[in-house]
Formats: C-alpha cells, sequence, structure tokens
C-alpha cells in the first residue's frame, strides 16, 4: 500500500515538472540600422501589428525594431496617439517615419514579433539616444517572449 502511494506521488511529481513550460527563445537586444531594404534593429518598419483584443484583425503601422528572437524581429508599435493608462506609452519624438512629422508615442506593454519577409518598408534609422531610452523602458516591463509574439 505504501509503494503504490509513493509511486502515484512520484508520477504527479513528474507531471507535474513537465507541465512546466519550455524556455522562451532568448531576445537579443541590438542597434545595427542599415538601410538596405531589410528590416534591422534600430530601423523603424512598417508592418502588419494585429489588434490585441482581436489579433485575427489588425492594421498597416510603423513599429520600432528592437532585436531578434530566433528567426523574428521583435519591434515596438508607435502610434501619433497619446492616451491609454499611463506607463504604457513612452514619448520618442518625431523622425521621418512620419511624413506629417506628429510626435510619435511607442507602445511599450507590447512587443511584437515580425517574420522579416513580411516587413512593408523601412521609415528611418531611429536615432541611438531614443533606442537606448526605449529598450530602457521595454526592460522595466519585464516583458518575455511567448508563443504567437512577444508579450507582457
Amino acid at each position: 500500500m505504501i509503494t503504490k502511494l509513493l509511486a502515484g506521488l512520484a508520477s504527479r511529481r513528474r507531471d507535474r515538472r513537465a507541465a512546466v513550460p519550455a524556455a522562451s527563445p532568448p531576445l537579443v537586444i541590438e542597434y545595427s540600422p542599415r538601410l538596405d531594404g531589410d528590416g534591422d534593429p534600430g530601423e523603424v518598419v512598417w508592418g502588419w501589428v494585429p489588434f490585441e483584443d482581436d489579433p485575427s484583425q489588425g492594421k498597416d503601422r510603423p513599429m520600432v525594431v528592437i532585436g531578434r528572437s530566433e528567426a523574428s524581429l521583435i519591434a515596438v508599435a508607435l502610434t501619433t496617439k497619446d492616451h491609454g493608462p499611463l506607463g504604457e506609452r513612452l514619448a520618442v519624438g518625431t523622425g521621418d517615419w512620419d511624413p506629417q512629422r506628429r510626435p510619435s508615442f511607442a507602445k511599450i506593454n507590447r512587443l511584437i514579433a515580425i517574420d522579416p519577409a513580411k516587413v512593408r518598408r523601412e521609415g528611418a534609422v531611429f536615432p541611438r539616444r531614443r533606442f537606448d531610452a526605449l529598450v530602457d523602458a521595454v526592460r522595466s516591463r519585464n516583458l518575455s517572449v511567448a508563443a504567437g509574439g512577444v508579450r507582457s
């Protein structure tokens, strides 16, 4: 009887260990812009960003590429709208990515994984000082790689 009980506990312990998710692929942050037609870390690119409440829908928008995870580029979406919960946006100023040169805000509460082949166009090189401030803000949120992209 005790042997059966111990065997049952051991199998439950094994089951619990098996249920622990695998480690996320590493997010490698780098600044290496090259206006060569490919999206690179440190550039503003345009691509499809799924809506958070309905990932089957979305829109084409500018994003700052901050690094790579496996075969994906990892980016932060930009918006010209300064609304939403405090601490979810970082003012990044103006740049060549917006022809109207409106002030932009980075949505630091969510990282987007992009297939490099799906980047529609390059917008501009994101200035290094602003890039470093953006990366610091993203790191302070403790975001991690998750299935289907990188999310908080």
